[in-house]
């Protein structure tokens, strides 16, 4: 069971990240430095179990897939919070990382710079 709920306090907003070093419209004005998100989860024995049958029958392991993609959001949604703290309204050059620190157990690490935007004239 997961105790995680989206962060409270302020955050930059989904649609004012890129991947690239430059945001489309915008001009940058400070650059606030590195940001992350990282969470670190595990499978439970359930899940375990549920995947191997999945596995059995072939196709999208669902059970995983949903599990890699509530991972990957709680990252995303973190670094964001770590950005407004900082004071940025942006993050560019986001990526993700994830290592497997031991079986069963994975970190995901959301990362990008935090950036402070202006509408470009």
């Amino acid at each position: 069971m997961s105790t995680y709920s989206p962060p409270t306090g302020r955050m930059v907003s989904h649609n004012m990240v890129t991947t690239q070093f430059e945001l489309d419209g915008y001009r940058v004005t400070r650059t606030l430095g590195v940001v992350r998100g990282i969470v670190v989860r595990s499978r439970s024995i359930f899940g375990t179990i549920g995947a191997g049958l999945q596995t059995i029958i072939g196709g999208n392991i669902t059970l995983l897939t949903n599990l890699c993609e509530k991972t990957r959001s709680e990252a995303f949604d973190l670094m964001l919070q770590h950005a407004a703290e900082l004071g940025g309204n942006a993050v560019v050059g986001a990526r993700y990382d994830a290592t497997e620190i031991m079986q069963g157990v994975t970190e995901v690490l959301a990362y990008g710079t935090a950036v402070y935007v202006e509408p470009a004239k």
